[in-house]
């Protein structure tokens, strides 16, 4: 199959080493956001063609798929586009930066039939994943699930140190991750939520401090902590308090309470994307499709809400 793949950043080299790993799977046309980065993308992974126009790029000859690697703020357009070309669409997340933008992605998914799939990407990783494989066979009892996401990112660069040119979001972007997660783990169904967000940055005009609370209708909580002003390397780190055991999961690994590592096999960003190509080799919709993931964005708009009336009801 050929297809495009759009961005030139962190997230598009993630997936064209995953891609290289894939039979069958050519990438023939690069979009990119910056001329001489896009350039030297190609170059490096020997894509024949690339363009700063999108749709130039969808158009190529025999281009069936997109991958979207590119900055949040254009997703849904970006989406909303390749949909209407005709193309299946793989979305970095987040697909939306607000409800309103979800919802539209969804129902053109539904209305055009083509794949559409959001990365969701802890649901494909293989830690999360057997911490989900434990959870769903009742062998592991959750009561709290703590996530701890720390940066320091007081200007715009991503994971390389590299300049960007957009800004980040800790509730639509960082926190959607773990949001999908614990909703996905729970079962979905009605689930408790709120959130506090610090004051917004005076340079880059977003919160830097987030909490995220969640609560499952059979009473487990989940305690979601992200901060962009934290001293120091990237730090992301998952604790599942259980009945029987209490998981944690550093650096991908998978450890016990005894910090023992749990051997698991597989790459996340590999297994995420040959989700998005068999779905559409089978017809079928894949596990975190668009729609099936609208729930979650759901969950963030309640929790955007709660923060915008902060001021208002003093907390």
């Amino acid at each position: 199959m050929k297809i495009c793949l759009a961005g030139e950043g962190a997230q598009g080299f993630t997936h064209i080493e995953a891609l290289r790993k894939l039979e069958g799977i050519e990438v023939v046309t690069l979009a990119g956001g910056i001329a001489a980065d896009a350039e030297a993308f190609a170059r490096k992974w020997e894509i024949p063609h690339w363009s700063l126009d999108l749709e130039e790029c969808l158009r190529q000859p025999g281009v069936e798929a997109v991958i979207l690697t590119t900055p949040n703020q254009i997703h849904a357009a970006q989406t909303e586009l390749a949909l209407n070309l005709g193309k299946h669409v793989l979305v970095e997340l987040p697909m939306g930066l607000n409800l309103a933008q979800a919802e539209r992605v969804a129902a053109l998914e539904e209305k055009t039939g083509l794949v559409c799939m959001v990365c969701h990407s802890l649901r494909y990783s293989p830690a999360h994943r057997e911490v989900y494989r434990r959870v769903q066979e009742g062998s592991l009892q959750l009561h709290h699930l703590i996530s701890l996401v720390y940066f320091f990112r007081r200007e715009n660069t991503n994971r390389f140190g590299k300049r960007r040119t957009w800004t980040d979001d800790l509730l639509w972007h960082q926190g959607c991750h773990m949001v999908d997660f614990v909703s996905w783990l729970w079962g979905g169904g009605e689930v408790e939520v709120w959130a506090q967000a610090g004051p917004p940055h005076a340079k880059l005009g977003i919160a830097m401090d987030l909490t995220v609370g969640m609560r499952s209708a059979q009473g487990a909580i989940a305690s979601l902590i992200y901060s962009f002003n934290n001293h120091g390397p990237l730090d992301i780190s998952y604790r599942f308090v259980g009945e029987e055991a209490s998981l944690r999961i550093e650096k991908g690994k998978l450890l016990d309470h005894e910090g023992r590592e749990i051997p698991l096999g597989g790459d996340g960003t590999e297994a995420q994307d040959r989700e998005f190509f068999g779905a559409i080799a089978q017809g079928r919709q894949p596990l975190t499709s668009c729609r099936a993931c609208l729930p979650t964005m759901q969950l963030l708009d309640r929790m955007q809400r709660r923060i915008d009336g902060q001021g208002r009801s003093g907390g």
